[in-house]
């Protein structure tokens, strides 16, 4: 004995934010990894209607000078 149990079920637990929420994500164009849209590490540019998530400045800076690039179905993105 000696062992406790929790007195709730689990579908009556309170959830913990942390681990409960999933932040919406996007693709970062030039290098593919998953960016959080709601705190993109290297912010965001918009070309012809669109927004688009950067994982770095680096990734965000090569995008806006070459976009048509990293927008090719073609490219495989950047290997970091």
């Amino acid at each position: 004995t000696g062992v406790q149990t929790c007195a709730l079920p689990i579908s009556e637990m309170p959830k913990i934010p942390f681990f409960s929420k999933h932040p919406d994500t996007a693709t970062d164009p030039v290098c593919k990894m998953d960016v959080d849209t709601s705190n993109p590490n290297g912010g965001k540019h918009d070309h012809d209607g669109e927004t688009y998530y950067f994982c770095s400045p680096g990734c965000r800076v090569a995008f806006s000078k070459e976009p048509e690039k990293y927008l090719d179905p073609n490219f495989e993105g950047m290997h970091m």
